[in-house]
């Protein structure tokens, strides 16, 4: 087994560090952005869901650069989930009465919409199989 000196801890990456800076830092531009999104789209074709593929924690960390941009550029507005309910309510055609077995009575359907009463954690369930989303987008 090596053992590496303080000295060689900081001139191995020093050395490495042009070659690998392109695709391994934060992007801070639209383009360091779409270069990184190709990256990834590629890592992903090639190494699937294998966990155990050399270049997994390459994918990895690059998400995770990347969600550094996207958190700074592209917020996530705080929607209710009420909101999200109605959007995806929309998005399917369906109507508040439709919803009674999901949710319980017609004015129960209503309270939820409007934002007076939250969802519980079983109408959440039954929501996101109603509509084939995660339970938490209700929350």
């Amino acid at each position: 087994m090596m053992i590496m000196r303080e000295v060689d801890v900081i001139e191995h990456p020093i050395t490495r560090w042009p070659r690998v800076s392109d695709f391994l830092s934060v992007p801070h531009t639209e383009a360091e952005y779409d270069r990184a999104v190709t990256l990834l789209q590629e890592l992903v074709n090639t190494v699937g869901e294998a966990e155990s593929h050399p270049l997994a924690d390459l994918m990895e960390t690059l998400a995770t650069l990347m969600e550094v941009y996207e958190n700074e550029h592209y917020p996530v507005p705080n929607v209710s989930g009420a909101d999200k309910l109605a959007f995806l309510m929309a998005e399917h055609r369906v109507e508040p009465t439709e919803l009674r077995e999901e949710l319980g009575n017609e004015s129960l359907v209503w309270e939820i919409l409007n934002g007076h009463r939250p969802l519980t954690e079983k109408q959440r369930h039954a929501l996101s199989k109603r509509f084939s989303v995660s339970p938490e987008v209700f929350k």
